[in-house]
């Protein structure tokens, strides 16, 4: 289907458009590689794919839109990918919170955000503050983050803030996340082909629908986004049950 078709059709849809997508945002490297170039150009290209999809997002009218930008495993990659990769985060910070907030898009910041450099710590603050009166998409960036440090920070938070509890429920555990108000994923999209969810908001996905595309990050525009909406909007959830 063509742009303009899938834009047609998710609009004849509102009631089945998800609430909450995540992404995935894997391949950056491979895209690279194969023009024989540094690694830390495939993540420069990638950037141009986020606007894509955070401007597609606020356009449709996506409550919140969560991309996986630095996990707490990428420390292990080289130092100077690492580095590049931080660089690279407080540029998109400070490059686009004025066009965030003229599409009325508000930024959050998931993850161990107290061990990230203190520049970066300084941009998440100032982008956030600068958003925070926006009232459409808000997006969110996992960074340094896993979904099980979250659930673990979660836990030793209520243990530190409850001295009494014995037991701890899901209602606990969710108001102690690092974005309470963040609603369970409803579409989860991988780019490049990996079959995995790599540690990402895994109690929040646990119902997801899962769309799976081969193409790397860096190659993804408004069209292929369009497009796992379209086939979001095309299945039917279950969420355990039988219909």
């Amino acid at each position: 289907m063509k742009e303009s078709e899938l834009y047609d059709f998710i609009a004849s849809h509102p009631e089945r458009l998800p609430s909450h997508i995540a992404v995935i945002m894997d391949g950056n490297g491979r895209w690279a590689k194969r023009r024989f170039l540094p690694r830390v150009m495939g993540h420069r290209a990638g950037v141009k794919s986020v606007r894509n999809v955070v401007t597609t997002s606020a356009k449709l009218g996506i409550k919140y839109l969560t991309l996986y930008a630095f996990s707490t495993e990428n420390w292990s990659r080289p130092k100077e990918e690492v580095n590049a990769l931080m660089k690279l985060l407080n540029e998109y910070l400070k490059k686009e919170t004025d066009e965030l907030k003229k599409n009325n898009i508000k930024l959050k910041v998931i993850g161990r955000i107290s061990e990230l450099p203190v520049s970066c710590q300084k941009a998440i603050e100032a982008a956030t503050e600068n958003t925070s009166n926006s009232t459409g998409t808000t997006l969110v960036l996992a960074i340094n983050y896993g979904g099980r440090a979250e659930i673990i920070d979660s836990v030793n938070k209520i243990l530190t803030n409850e001295k009494s509890v014995k037991s701890i429920n899901e209602e606990m555990l969710r108001k102690n996340f690092y974005l309470p108000e963040l609603p369970d994923v409803d579409l989860l999209i991988r780019t490049s082909g990996e079959e995995r969810i790599s540690n990402f908001l895994i109690w929040q996905s646990a119902y997801s629908e899962l769309y799976i595309t081969a193409r790397l990050w860096p190659e993804i525009r408004a069209i292929d986004f369009l497009n796992s909406i379209y086939h979001y909007i095309k299945r039917e959830r279950r969420f355990g049950g039988v219909k």
